[in-house]
């Protein structure tokens, strides 16, 4: 039996993705410039575990709508120590990233609700009762001990502090 859409509508489809991906490729050399200059005013968190286990010490927070939809895009990673809290956000996409990440998931009282570990690029991932997701470099959660039930803590960031 053929495909409702013919034999080839998947490779049409991922020749659209890829020719988006490419397009957005080529932006992104003026696009890290102007979304420096975006992160720059965005709001920074430094996160904790229970035991004092600094979970991010440069955490952007993403809560307006085009920082929530922007996400990662357009980076190469993320270095150690930084991360984005992507609020009112139960779920998210890793679809044209280039690098894997840790997600995890909080609910209202910032607990922990759920943990993708190294959520590879297209891919979904969501948690029941979550409303924000922190996005971290690869293998972080794991490293940290994080599970489901901690309580993570957000203070600001000290100024001119970098990730380490």
């Amino acid at each position: 039996m053929r495909h409702p859409f013919g034999g080839g509508a998947h490779r049409r489809l991922r020749r659209v993705f890829e020719q988006m991906a490419a397009l957005m490729s080529l932006k992104e050399d003026r696009a890290e410039d102007s979304a420096a200059r975006k992160i720059s005013s965005m709001r920074i968190v430094r996160i904790t575990a229970p035991g004092d286990r600094v979970v991010c010490t440069r955490c952007e927070v993403a809560d307006k709508t085009f920082t929530r939809m922007r996400g990662l895009l357009g980076r190469r990673g993320l270095e150690a120590g930084a991360g984005m809290l992507i609020d009112q956000s139960p779920s998210v996409m890793t679809f044209f990233m280039r690098f894997p990440i840790d997600v995890v998931f909080l609910d209202r009282d910032k607990a922990i609700v759920g943990i993708s570990h190294s959520l590879r690029p297209w891919r979904l991932a969501g948690a029941r009762r979550a409303v924000a997701a922190l996005e971290l470099p690869a293998g972080t959660a794991a490293a940290l001990g994080l599970a489901v039930g901690d309580r993570l803590e957000f203070t600001p960031a000290e100024p001119g502090r970098s990730p380490s």
